[in-house]
């Protein structure tokens, strides 16, 4: 059993109300248990949403707008349901600001990719959850 990003099993949670569907995860559905979670929805914020990109260590909207909060409030959901099942792995969606998993948006909503993980990303690895980017399988 394994967390995987919504988005990449076709769940239209995205920011912009789109899924990210991957057929490779979908294929691996079928043969093991993914529970999908999408941090951003659980932590509060509206599907559709504005795009919010990592800076500074805080979740801001293209706007100006601070998000921090609901990203952290939706890590700690996502974590939750980690440990209520056991869970030690988890797939998610590269550049997310929740979910990334090694390349994370730089802040300057240009499009350019940096090193870095996601904010449940981050938190599900320092509780010992190995965390692998859809883009590595």
């Amino acid at each position: 059993m394994k967390l995987c990003s919504a988005c990449l099993l076709g769940i239209e949670c995205r920011y912009d109300g789109k899924s990210s569907f991957n057929e490779k995860i979908v294929e691996l559905a079928k043969r093991e248990i993914l529970i999908p979670v999408c941090p951003e929805q659980l932590g509060g914020l509206p599907t559709p949403r504005e795009p919010v990109e990592l800076r500074n260590g805080r979740a801001i909207t293209k706007s100006g707008k601070d998000v921090t909060d609901y990203l952290e409030r939706g890590a700690r959901q996502v974590l939750k349901l980690a440990e209520l099942f056991g869970i030690k792995e988890a797939i998610m969606k590269q550049g997310s600001p929740s979910c990334g998993c090694g390349k994370i948006y730089d802040g300057s909503f240009s499009g350019r990719l940096i090193e870095g993980d996601g904010i449940t990303t981050a938190l599900l690895m320092k509780n010992g959850v190995r965390v692998t980017a859809v883009e590595e399988l």
